[in-house]
């Protein structure tokens, strides 16, 4: 299967560089009138689907959002994923898995084997059981062609006393970009292995090359910026990907006036790393 790296920059190519984050929480579903139970939540997000997926290069389901209904959560959730696809959208779920062994493999089994129900173009991952935990994960993407984006610099407070934090000379962070680093070696025109920075962190002594692509929380709504990008990134900007849900989701139920919400957000960052 074609790297996801590869079809990750046809797709910025092609549709550019914005990332929908389709996150129904219970906020959102009483700003659009809709009740909290599940048919609301297929409702919500499959309209946000209809809306953005045709039309942008990734969409961002936030798995907890569907997971808090159950079984029936986690059906809709299968169709996000199958329709955004079908509409030509990459889909990188949001899961932030991460654990040992064979449960680690049992996580890129559930969402990056292509014979599962939730499987997805990538996922996102937590690196803080020690950057080997992932590696059936990183296995599995090298497999069958899929991407990991591994938390590095988050924008949450607390996150700073655990990547900040110091291992001889690296710090938490350094380390995981370097792992990155080391993944997306040679790869054309860039690697599959990205890492999770926040538009919100600040200034940063870190690297950002690490030849791989950047999800890019905290843009728009939660206050990070174009400049802040520019800023954090560099030359490496050409691959972020900001993400961005209330921004894009607060405009509907309407589809039409959903997707000029996402164009007008794809529009925004056309220029990054240019």
């Amino acid at each position: 299967m074609t790297p996801f790296g590869t079809r990750l920059a046809r797709a910025i190519e092609d549709r550019g560089r914005f990332c929908v984050g389709i996150d129904p929480h219970a906020g959102l579903l009483q700003q659009w009138d809709l009740a909290d139970d599940v048919a609301s939540l297929e409702r919500f997000a499959l309209t946000v689907v209809e809306a953005v997926a045709p039309v942008v290069s990734v969409v961002k389901p936030q798995s907890a959002f569907y997971e808090r209904f159950g079984s029936r959560g986690i059906a809709v959730l299968e169709r996000v994923i199958a329709e955004s696809r079908d509409a030509g959208a990459l889909v990188l779920l949001d899961v932030k898995r991460g654990d040992i062994g064979s449960t680690s493999q049992a996580y890129a089994d559930a969402y990056l084997d292509p014979a599962s129900p939730l499987a997805s173009d990538a996922i996102t991952a937590s690196p803080y059981l020690g950057f080997g935990s992932l590696d059936p994960m990183v296995e599995a993407c090298q497999r069958h062609g899929g991407g990991l984006f591994v938390l590095a610099l988050t924008s949450n407070k607390e996150g700073p006393e655990v990547q900040h934090a110091r291992t001889g000379e690296a710090t938490v962070a350094g380390t995981v970009l370097a792992h990155l680093r080391t993944l997306n070696a040679d790869a054309e025109p860039v690697g599959s292995f990205g890492a999770v920075v926040g538009a919100t962190i600040g200034s940063t002594e870190e690297d950002p090359d690490i030849n791989g692509p950047f999800l890019v929380p905290g843009y728009g709504a939660q206050g990070g910026t174009v400049d802040d990008l520019a800023r954090i990134f560099g030359a490496a900007a050409r691959w972020a990907l900001p993400s961005s849900s209330r921004e894009v989701l607060g405009a509907g139920p309407d589809v039409t006036a959903l997707r000029d919400a996402a164009l007008r957000g794809n529009d925004a960052v056309q220029g990054l790393g240019a």
